[in-house]
């Protein structure tokens, strides 16, 4: 059976556009959130064992998030045009993938920007294996963030005009589907400053946050697997009539009829 089954060109990325995610992820803010999240989807994805992978979204051509996958095929999607960082183009909500076919699937904020988060969700239950895996980085509302989308939000700015969806929420749609979560990790605790000196001088609310507020990261890392449950079907009972345990009452005879009449009188 083919893996691929067809390709289609030419989405929008919703209201925003591919281009500013990627110039969004060259400034030194960008670079500094993607220095974070890649070393953690890296070593996460180290561990998606198989022979497909698929990376379903590519927000910077820096983020080279497969290199150390051991999975023998190694996909990266995108709607963009292919180019050296993107082996197939396709739209992520109509993945040309078979079902039941990939071992692991990584999801680089992809659901931040989808236009139809929940069909995508759908798709990559679809096309995972039984046990498959999917890994997915999002941007936390409840975070400094979260507050910061708030003000930028109207402007159409990267990456303020995403969805920021919370990791219970992703959870709660990946849990519909049978998935079972494995871990979640909170990444970024400083405030969204595009500042360099700035930036360092709070570096040390890093571990200052994941002692004290670990679920207000900026960024998380979720990671969860595909569960499927074995239906036993039950077989069809046999009926069968048990015989009689009580012996059937004698009929009486013309011997002990007599006998009973002499009695009486």
């Amino acid at each position: 059976m083919s893996l691929i089954m067809n390709t289609n060109k030419d989405f929008k990325l919703g209201s925003c556009q591919q281009k500013q995610l990627e110039i969004w992820f060259e400034s030194r803010l960008g670079r500094h959130l993607l220095a974070q999240e890649q070393a953690c989807l890296q070593e996460k994805a180290a561990g998606i064992f198989g022979y497909h992978v698929v990376q379903i979204g590519s927000p910077s051509h820096h983020f080279d998030l497969l290199r150390k996958s051991p999975a023998h095929n190694r996909v990266v999607l995108d709607r963009g045009v292919v180019s050296t960082q993107i082996d197939l183009t396709a739209d992520p909500t109509q993945l040309p993938l078979a079902a039941d076919s990939i071992d692991g699937v990584i999801l680089p904020h992809t659901l931040d920007f989808s236009p139809n988060p929940h069909q995508l969700v759908r798709e990559v239950e679809r096309v995972l294996i039984p046990e498959g895996k999917v890994l997915l980085s999002g941007f936390n509302p409840w975070s400094q963030w979260g507050v910061g989308r708030l003000f930028r939000r109207r402007s159409g700015n990267m990456p303020w005009c995403s969805h920021f969806f919370s990791s219970r929420r992703v959870q709660d749609w990946f849990s519909l589907l049978g998935f079972d979560l494995e871990s979640v990790v909170y990444l970024n605790y400083r405030p969204p400053f595009h500042n360099q000196a700035v930036m360092q001088k709070l570096a040390f609310m890093e571990s200052l946050g994941q002692r004290v507020w670990p679920g207000l990261g900026g960024v998380y890392v979720l990671q969860a697997i595909k569960r499927t449950v074995t239906m036993t079907p039950i077989r069809k009972p046999k009926w069968r009539v048990k015989k009689r345990v009580l012996p059937a009452a004698a009929e009486p005879t013309a011997r002990s009829s007599s006998r009973i009449h002499d009695a009486i009188r």
